[in-house]
């Protein structure tokens, strides 16, 4: 059972009354600084958090790497590739030969290939507390603790929430039952920096032990605070191929009338708008999928959506390839065929930064 104690520090905290005695941990590049909350104290182990739902571990194949020579040629890059038939369902079983791939237009060979049959995965869950998640957030609660529980039991997982800024609920741990026990402490309250806090996610997500790496998102979508564009947070996780999966959460008192645009955001209209729009962007800039959820009481949907994105991350490909003329750094397309298969669909990131650039431009052709 959670402190009260560690509840109040964290709803003092979002409203920017609360520091705690460790210094605040702040990241030197892009996105805002993590306010890292101090250790629960007491026992947080499975056993006595009796209200937590029971993990479903999986056994998982062992993790297959690039060898060490390919992995350290200028120019290798790794991408995450999702097959599935016209109904939708994943197709796994395929093998290296079974597919295609093209670098800005033209064949490259694939030098490393790997089924994703529940291989580890490290997983960052950045939940949004502001204000206009109020009345939703048990149902984010909910969805998340359902993504938990069907992680393979090797994944590790870090958590944050978010509102003004992010603040680090759960460093990486591979002990579920810690993230579980944090979902306990969220608290609506204060504006969105949506951007910034996915940009530190994308830092914190480098620290974890795989090489296959995701966020998932849980938001209404509404940034209103963040320094960071859309823009950068694409080209931030083009640079680090990172999956940045999301699920907006709509409010169901929210009146269906015309809004007031200002750039990327819509204000007093249809908040669902905003969701479909910045969040499938991301998701879909960097290979992964955007669920948006139209009623916030819809537990069902939001179930489904946190199945299907787990067993997403269960049943796909990656895929190593060396890029044509590393040397001279610069943007690169993306495409991927599954020839054998041309019934199929193949859905990857749209293209990676390679070679000497610093920086990666999100309008780069894709």
């Amino acid at each position: 059972m959670l402190m009260t104690a560690a509840s109040a520090s964290v709803v003092l905290a979002q409203q920017g009354q609360f520091q705690p005695g460790a210094t605040p941990q702040r990241n030197q590049g892009q996105g805002g600084g993590v306010l890292e909350l101090p250790t629960l104290p007491g026992h947080q182990g499975g056993n006595s958090a009796t209200s937590i739902p029971p993990l479903a571990p999986q056994p998982g194949q062992e993790l297959t790497l690039p060898p060490h020579q390919l992995k350290s040629q200028q120019g290798y890059q790794q991408v995450t590739v999702t097959v599935t038939d016209q109904q939708g369902r994943y197709v796994t079983g395929l093998q290296r030969g079974d597919f295609k791939l093209l670098i800005d237009g033209q064949d490259r060979p694939i030098q490393f290939f790997r089924q994703d049959l529940n291989t580890p995965v490290s997983v960052g869950i950045l939940v949004d507390t502001s204000g206009s998640m109020q009345p939703k957030i048990p149902q984010a609660q909910a969805a998340i603790s359902e993504f938990i529980r069907n992680l393979n039991e090797r994944d590790d997982v870090f958590m944050f929430a978010f509102s003004s800024r992010p603040f680090l609920l759960q460093p990486f741990t591979t002990n579920h039952y810690l993230v579980l026990s944090r979902l306990e402490l969220l608290h609506a309250f204060g504006q969105t920096s949506l951007f910034d806090t996915i940009l530190d996610g994308l830092l914190m997500v480098q620290h974890g032990r795989y090489d296959k790496r995701a966020l998932l998102v849980v938001t209404d979508g509404m940034d209103n605070t963040s320094q960071s564009t859309v823009q950068q947070v694409v080209a931030q996780a083009r640079r680090m191929g990172v999956l940045v999966y999301s699920i907006g959460i709509g409010d169901p008192n929210a009146a269906n009338l015309p809004g007031i645009a200002l750039g990327p955001f819509i204000f007093g209209g249809d908040v669902d708008q905003v969701d479909a729009r910045t969040l499938s962007e991301l998701s879909t800039e960097t290979g992964a999928k955007t669920y948006v959820v139209r009623e916030v009481g819809d537990g069902a949907a939001l179930r489904s959506a946190c199945e299907n994105i787990s067993r997403e991350l269960r049943e796909q490909y990656t895929v190593g390839f060396v890029a044509p003329d590393a040397e001279r750094g610069g943007y690169r397309s993306i495409h991927v065929d599954v020839p054998t298969h041309p019934e199929v669909g193949v859905r990857v990131r749209k293209g990676v930064n390679v070679g000497g650039t610093e920086s990666a431009d999100a309008s780069s052709p894709g």
